[in-house]
């Protein structure tokens, strides 16, 4: 009998709670999966590999014609090295604006709380059980809302 009763309190806040429109776009793991080794392969072959090793030739040929002067203890290697980090990590920071335009070709949005960015501590747009939601609220629903707030309140 318990579990009747909590299988129906488990449904009936199921149906009290709003599904995000948004959020109903089905999209296979595996597609998001081949679309990230894509950008990643791609990132390294054609924008961090050039860079590095282009960067790293350019140091050694400052170095090389005495225009940047070598280590006297390491020689060239802390400059080229520092070259090549640097060429590399422009190269797959510029190839970001390319992998997003991956992604919304296969569905996925970005805004507000997508992908790496400043972050909060503690649930954010969160319904208190830390679990986030989507902040979108469709036409209908905004309808809804102003026609039966005093509904809303007792409910």
């Amino acid at each position: 009998m318990e579990q009747k009763d909590g299988a129906a309190h488990g449904s009936a806040a199921l149906e009290g709670e709003r599904k995000c429109p948004l959020g109903d776009r089905h999209i296979h793991r595996d597609d998001v999966r081949q679309v990230w080794k894509e950008c990643q392969n791609e990132s390294f072959w054609y924008r961090a590999l050039p860079l590095s090793v282009g960067s790293m030739a350019v140091t050694w040929g400052l170095i090389y014609n005495g225009i940047w002067k070598a280590s006297k203890r390491f020689g060239p290697f802390p400059k080229m090295a520092v070259a090549g980090i640097l060429g590399y990590a422009v190269g797959k920071a510029s190839y970001v604006r390319t992998c997003q335009s991956k992604f919304q070709a296969l569905g996925l949005g970005f805004g507000p709380g997508f992908g790496p960015g400043p972050r909060r501590f503690g649930p954010v747009h969160s319904n208190g059980s830390g679990h986030r939601f989507c902040p979108h609220v469709c036409d209908e629903c905004k309808k809804e809302d102003q026609t039966a707030p005093a509904e809303k309140v007792q409910n």
